[in-house]
Parts: C-alpha cells; sequence; structure tokens
C-alpha cells in the first residue's frame, strides 16, 4: 500500500522534532491518525501536499478572520521586504500600530508589542506583580495563556488534548503562585480574594474560553471579576489572544462592555504573522523599562514583516465593519442544527461541537464529552474535505472567506455522520 506524502514527511519529521510537530496539538494525538502537512492556503480552503482540499475551520487556530492570502495582506509584506526584515530598532509602523491599538481599544491607553500571546501574558502578568508589589495570580481552570511556567496550572488547549494536567518542568515555587479556580464561578472567585485578598496581584482571564473548546461566560461572570479586582486592588487581566478582534472588532471587552485594567493581542492583531500586544492603563504600563523598574525586552518585537501584515488586516477590518455581519451569519449558518447527544458552544465567529448532551459551562463539563466520537466524527468530516481543529478541546473558526455553500456542505457532512446506522 502506498503512503501519502503527509505520512512520509511525519515519519521525517519524528526523527528530529519531538512527536514530528512544532505545537503538540498539530500531531493529531487526540484524534488518532497522520496529520496532514499543508502546501498552501487560499481563502477559506487549505491544500495538503497530496494535493487534497479541505475547507479550512481552523485559520492558523484563529488569526486568519479573512482566510488565507488577503491580497492588501500579502502586498504589505512585498513592499516592506524590500525595506528589511528587522533592525532591533524603532520604526514608524510600531508607532502606526500602538495608535491604531489604542484607538480601538479604549481600555488600552499604553501598548507593548511582541511576538507571541506566551509572551504578551508573561509580561502582563510580570508588570501587573510589578505594579502592585504581590505575587498571586487568580487563573480559571481551562484556560490556556501560553506556555508560561506560572499559568501552566489546570491549562487547557494541548494540554487538555494530551492528558496532562499540570506540566512537568515547572518549579513548585511558580506554581505555587497561581491559584486556579472553576470558570464561571463568581463564589470560588469571592472565596479566593476572602482568603487572600491583598496577596493577589491579578486576576487573568479568557473572556471567552477558547481553549477548552468554545465556553461564554455566564451572565455576571466578567462583571464580578472588574468589581472584585477594583475591590481588592488586584489588576483584571482579559487575555483576549483569541478573542480579539474576533468576537467584535474590539474585542470580548467590546463585547461585553466590560473594561479591563490590562489586555493581551495576538493572532489577527499580525495578519497571519508572528505579532502580540499587551497593553492597559497608562499608570500600570509606566512601569516597564525603560519608564520603570519591571524590564522586558525582545530583539524581533514589533519587527517590521509583522507590523506591516497586522497594519494592513486591521484597517482593512476598521474600514469595513461589515465582515463582522457576514461572520456572524455564517457562523449562524453553521450552527443552527444541533445534532443529537451534542452541545455547540458560538461566541460571534468561534465556536466547538462538544460531544456530551449536557451544557458546556466550565472544564468538569467540558471534559465529560466523548472523545473517542469526537476522533470519529473529525476523520469522517476531513474525509469529506473538511478540516476541524484535531482536538475535542479547541474552539473553531469561521471566516469571511467561507461561502454559503462552504457551509452548507460542511453542515451536510455533519449530517451525513450523524445519519449512519450506529
Amino acid at each position: 500500500m502506498k503512503i501519502s506524502n503527509s505520512e512520509a514527511w511525519f515519519a521525517r519529521a519524528q526523527e528530529h522534532i519531538p512527536g514530528g510537530v512544532n505545537s503538540p496539538v498539530r500531531a493529531f494525538r487526540g484524534v488518532g491518525g497522520v496529520p496532514l502537512f499543508i502546501a498552501r492556503g487560499e481563502g477559506s480552503r487549505i491544500f495538503d501536499i497530496d494535493g487534497n482540499s479541505y475547507i479550512d475551520y481552523v485559520g492558523s487556530w484563529g488569526p486568519l478572520i479573512l482566510g488565507h492570502r488577503p491580497p492588501f495582506v500579502t502586498d504589505a509584506l512585498r513592499e516592506v521586504i524590500e525595506c528589511g526584515t528587522s533592525f532591533g530598532a524603532p520604526t514608524a509602523r510600531e508607532v502606526e500600530m500602538a495608535e491604531l491599538l489604542t484607538k480601538i481599544v479604549p481600555s488600552m491607553e499604553m501598548v507593548r508589542l511582541v511576538n507571541s500571546g506566551t509572551e504578551a501574558t508573561m509580561s502582563a502578568l510580570r508588570v501587573a506583580r510589578g505594579f502592585t508589589g504581590r505575587d498571586l495570580t487568580i487563573k480559571f481552570e481551562g484556560c490556556y495563556h501560553g506556555h508560561v511556567d506560572s499559568l501552566l496550572v489546570k491549562a487547557g488547549s494541548g494540554m487538555a488534548t494530551l492528558g496532562i494536567a499540570d506540566t512537568a518542568g515547572v518549579p513548585a515555587g511558580f506554581a505555587n503562585t497561581t491559584i486556579a479556580l472553576p470558570y464561571n464561578s463568581i463564589a470560588a472567585a469571592e472565596r479566593a480574594f476572602a482568603e487572600y485578598d491583598d496577596k493577589i496581584a491579578a486576576v487573568i482571564v479568557e473572556p471567552v474560553v477558547g481553549n477548552m473548546g468554545c465556553v461564554p461566560p455566564a451572565p455576571g461572570f466578567l462583571e464580578a471579576l472588574r468589581a472584585l479586582t477594583a475591590r481588592h486592588g488586584a489588576v483584571l487581566i482579559f487575555d483576549e489572544v483569541m478573542t480579539g478582534f474576533r468576537v467584535s472588532f474590539g474585542g470580548a471587552q467590546e463585547r461585553f462592555k466590560i473594561q479591563p485594567d490590562m489586555s493581551t493581542f495576538g493572532k489577527i492583531i499580525g495578519g497571519g504573522l508572528p505579532l502580540a500586544a499587551y497593553g492597559g492603563r497608562a499608570d500600570i504600563m509606566k512601569k516597564i523599562a525603560p519608564l520603570g523598574p519591571v524590564y522586558q525586552a525582545g530583539t524581533l518585537s514589533g519587527n517590521p514583516l509583522a507590523v506591516a501584515a497586522g497594519l494592513a488586516m486591521l484597517k482593512y477590518l476598521l474600514a469595513h465593519p461589515e465582515v463582522y455581519e457576514t461572520l456572524e451569519a455564517r457562523s449562524a449558518q453553521l450552527t443552527a442544527w444541533t445534532p443529537p447527544g451534542v452541545t455547540i458552544n458560538r461566541v460571534g465567529s468561534m465556536f466547538t461541537f462538544f460531544f456530551t448532551d449536557r451544557p458546556v459551562t466550565d472544564w468538569e463539563s467540558a471534559k465529560r464529552s466523548d472523545t473517542g466520537k469526537f476522533a470519529k466524527f473529525f476523520h469522517f468530516m476531513l474525509e469529506r474535505g473538511v478540516y476541524l481543529a484535531p482536538s475535542q478541546f479547541e474552539a473553531g473558526f469561521v471566516s469571511a472567506a467561507h461561502t454559503e455553500d462552504d457551509i452548507r456542505h460542511t453542515v451536510e457532512a455533519a449530517r451525513e455522520f450523524f445519519d449512519r446506522p450506529v
């Protein structure tokens, strides 16, 4: 039997790359089989190295809100590459990006550009600790904030897929600075503040979780976090790496009308290239070197290629608010039919099909999902040209490039799966 090109390349990859991949969920461990090696993307589709085409609902894990290779992004990259790729010195585009971000997101009075979501959350926490003079952080079970040592406590995403509760390699002293609480539990947050009060530097939260699957905030939950942190002098950090410019143009904080003290952004602000940012109130951000004593640096931070792509993306979204109407319509079309034994969660253009018939509101309810049945569903859809996230515990993403025919084909394929004789 002839093996596919993806199988051949995966065999080669495993010789020199741990698990054959450079990020764990790509390995298909949550669904079985061999990961696809992708050759190119176009609009709503990706094409593997065997020439197969798939409707893509991963979208590079969220940033490709307009689909693959929007012409204005590739044009911006062609223009800037003629000037240089990295200088390790300030550029005008960095200032433009900071001005644009602070214009769109009112809670961010000042902003610092970095290279990844992990770097953004790590830096935001350091600044929050430096600002408050406190050490403890509250996070929520199933929320993933990058592979920051102190935040890999009951994290979601790839750790949930691989069944890793708490990663090896993190000193107990780091983990002990983190209090992990059930997502959507106001009572748990109140108890934590009652017990630790002036030791808590920050609360960090995905305002819409995307890393145990898509889980929206319960009514009043984010409002309660805002009130508790304000009352106790802690910093409220919204991790909007996934939700920023996705669930609405101004992110989850615009959608839910709540202003955090600090925010982290990534994904969409890079237009498909590695770029992230953290920012917030000016009095907090002025603690960062060279203004203040909290050190953070990066040779490639704000590099011209990523910033040019991100500026092109954000300026397009600013000029075309109808994109969000299209995203809402396509996402509603995709999730209008609920299969038997499945719970669908959706916020804007983020969604997850949970293989459980009970509501999913936190990590405990998410992990009741039938991961074996999800794996069968994943491969069934893949055979019909639909590429979903290869894990029950990851959100899917609709892009403005998805057509009504794309959505119709996806729904018809899903119906076929559930209509089969058991």
